[in-house]
């Protein structure tokens, strides 16, 4: 396995559908989605802070619900900022991350920028790749169910613990973010109340933990069938969450906003709709708890020389040779299915012959 399949797919799209690029640019939209969401947080965390205070089983499950629906949201916002896709300069993008930040505490929105460019660069590349569970993740957590379970709750802190593991300097906007998180969390504890700080750490923790919002972590990237290295989510989600399920698409073309991305796939279908997507975040999480065949190691993963020379080497075949690969290519995939499919069955028996 080179290189990941989206810089060779981007340049071939291009030759087929020059117009893609009217869409790039950024949608300033998601600057007042954001303040919204600020906002939003910010009410719910003086309610249940200042008003609301013995009302301790209605804040976890409006936490979980509410908080958690839009502290994920936040993490998609970051998504935009660091492709600048929020607003015209690159200062106006980091300080839509920094505001977005608020209600999450923690000082994560221009780290996230950081790693998050850093996984476009290098998908999958081993030591590299910040978005590439940890090895002792993979040892840890094997492919035990409840294990896989109960690493999916502590998903959002796993998260910020691999960007801490590459043991690099703060940047100077890293620094500038903790400052601003600072003086924001003691303007939070001032107004809101210490129950008002607990209502917006249950909401970050249950958001990126196990909840529908956060299954996108586990839709992306995890190899749900061989070879196949990213995967879109179709699904009503993608309302609320800034379309962070057309992931495919966003990796071929970084430069277009959210708003555009479905643009991408009415433009381009013959590139996508041959690709396996999800339709359920709930079942994308279910799957791989359930499934011996998923586990944190199901990922493509690759060596920095031989990403080194795909780049290198990068050759594009032309539409009539792609074509020509068509047969080659069903074959393949036919036999992929037949392959996932005698696995299944061996598991369903192994796991049936446990039970007598």
């Amino acid at each position: 396995m080179f290189d990941e399949p989206h810089t060779k797919r981007k340049v071939q799209i291009l030759k087929d559908h020059p117009e893609i690029q009217e869409l790039y640019g950024y949608d300033t939209n998601t600057v007042w989605i954001t303040l919204a969401t600020v906002c939003v947080q910010m009410t719910l965390a003086y309610i249940f802070g200042r008003i609301l205070t013995d009302w301790n089983w209605t804040m976890v499950i409006v936490a979980y619900t509410v908080g958690g629906s839009f502290s994920t949201q936040i993490g998609i916002i970051f998504h935009e900022f660091t492709h600048n896709l929020c607003a015209a300069t690159t200062l106006q993008n980091r300080w839509v991350g920094n505001v977005a930040n608020i209600p999450l505490l923690v000082p994560l929105a221009q780290s996230f920028r950081r790693y998050h460019l850093e996984h476009h660069t290098y998908q999958g590349v081993y030591g590299y790749d910040p978005d590439l569970p940890l090895e002792w993740e993979l040892r840890l957590i094997g492919n035990d169910p409840i294990k896989k379970f109960l690493w999916l709750i502590i998903y959002g802190v796993m998260y910020i613990g691999r960007g801490l593991a590459q043991q690099k300097q703060l940047s100077r906007w890293e620094l500038y973010n903790w400052a601003w998180s600072v003086a924001c969390d003691v303007a939070i504890y001032k107004f809101c109340g210490l129950r008002g700080i607990i209502y917006l750490v249950i909401s970050v923790l249950l958001g990126f933990g196990l909840h529908p919002g956060a299954a996108h972590f586990i839709q992306e990237h995890y190899t749900f069938r061989d070879g196949q290295e990213t995967y879109s989510y179709y699904g009503s989600g993608n309302y609320f969450w800034l379309n962070i399920g057309y992931h495919n698409e966003h990796h071929d073309f970084p430069l277009v906003p959210w708003t555009k991305l479905p643009d991408v796939k009415r433009i381009a279908p013959e590139y996508y709709d041959g690709l396996a997507y999800h339709t359920s975040w709930c079942a994308v999480l279910y799957m791989f708890i359930t499934s011996s065949l998923l586990a944190p190691q199901s990922r493509v993963v690759r060596t920095l020389d031989a990403h080194r020379y795909a780049r290198k080497n990068l050759k594009v075949p032309t539409t009539e040779q792609i074509k020509e690969l068509e047969p080659t290519k069903a074959e393949f995939v036919t036999r992929l299915k037949l392959a996932a499919d005698m696995a299944m069955e061996k598991s369903r028996a192994r796991k049936i012959a446990r039970i007598e």
